[in-house]
């Protein structure tokens, strides 16, 4: 089969071929139709050992790619669930299976949590990347059965290589406890996590969604998706924490999602939380790199939650699956953007400087 490898940072990926993997018992093995691409991959691939060195990143060559989706091809012979011919997303939340948060079923509590195609949070996510090695730039891969996210069939090859950035949303506005009534503030609105916690946030009943961005035409774009339930504001036209209060009528919002990129200052993610009422709760689902002065007599008077949300799991990806399916979330918002395996390379840097924002779906068909 074909795969894009990574033989060093900082320099382009080669299309290799390489043997198809096989299965183990308890996996499950894919034809790759589509794989998103994240706006940090070209960062990961890259700038990586200067902005997150505790996280490592597989042995090279590796084969990344975060968001694969396609078709079942094989199963071990201890799969009971999963049959070839399945449309599926595959989840690159990898972990060591047997220890007691895996065995809760909270996997990325998992000491070893590693993003397969990706990177690991783990000092021993070698061992991790060992036994998965295949991301989805590549022909064909391998997965453990419980990664797998059966998409139905108004879900294309191409939206389901978004699920990655769309799930994690959904895992942060779990951990909000979104619900109907509600105001959420988004701040980050316009990008990837943005947009989709704006759509599941309405999906889930939420009453009103206010945010923020710097892309004047992004927010415009935004507002539009529901005009009546989304009011937005630019950053640096004022405290996004005293606009938030001025708009719920001195309460602030009942919870505030931090969806900033890695570079934003850290002023404007302290600003956005002190839009959040009293008793809310602040989820960082983000990527701000710098420390975080927190005042914790603040936390404690208000009874603000500050929670730090990293990914989702496979139940709640097959969940937002399900809301794709009945209706109840549209992701015709998404502009997608193919580019064969061969043009890996472009798709990525390109991917980083598009101009779509959250809307932007660049996707890698092998």
């Amino acid at each position: 089969m074909l795969a894009a490898r990574l033989h060093a940072l900082g320099e382009p990926m080669s299309v290799d071929t390489i043997d198809v993997p096989t299965p183990r018992p308890t996996d499950v093995l894919v034809r790759v139709k589509a794989c998103g691409i994240v706006p940090n991959m070209a960062n990961v691939i890259n700038n990586w050992p200067t902005w997150y060195p505790h996280q490592p990143l597989p042995k090279l060559p590796a084969i990344f790619g975060l968001d694969p989706a396609g078709v079942v091809e094989a199963v071990g012979e201890a799969v009971l669930n999963t049959k070839p011919g399945d449309r599926v997303y595959v989840s690159p939340l990898r972990s060591c299976g047997s220890c007691q948060v895996c065995r809760g079923g909270e996997l990325s509590r998992c000491r070893y949590f590693t993003l397969n195609g990706y990177f690991s949070t783990s000092r021993d996510g070698q061992r991790i990347f060992d036994l998965y090695p295949y991301g989805g730039f590549c022909e064909y891969m391998t997965a453990p059965q419980h990664a797998i996210v059966n998409i139905p069939q108004n879900m294309t090859f191409e939206q389901a290589g978004k699920l990655g950035y769309i799930g994690t949303s959904y895992g942060a506005l779990k951990h909000a406890a979104a619900g109907p009534g509600q105001v959420a503030l988004i701040d980050g609105i316009t990008g990837t996590l943005g947009v989709a916690s704006t759509l599941l946030a309405l999906a889930s009943g939420v009453s009103r969604v206010l945010g923020t961005g710097r892309n004047e035409e992004l927010l415009k774009r935004v507002q539009e998706l529901a005009p009546g339930r989304i009011e937005v504001m630019r950053l640096g036209e004022g405290s996004t924490g005293a606009w938030a209060k001025s708009r719920t009528g001195g309460e602030g919002a009942d919870f505030v999602i931090s969806a900033l990129g890695a570079k934003a200052p850290v002023e404007t993610m302290l600003d956005s939380m002190q839009g959040v009422r009293r008793g809310g709760k602040v989820v960082n689902v983000g990527g701000v790199a710098d420390k975080l002065p927190v005042d914790v007599k603040w936390l404690m008077d208000e009874q603000v939650q500050l929670i730090g949300s990293n990914w989702f799991s496979t139940a709640q990806g097959q969940e937002v699956a399900d809301m794709v399916a009945t209706g109840a979330l549209d992701l015709s918002y998404l502009i997608t953007k193919p580019f064969p395996l061969t043009k890996v390379n472009q798709a990525i840097s390109g991917r980083a400087t598009d101009l779509d924002g959250g809307f932007s779906n660049y996707v890698v068909i092998p």
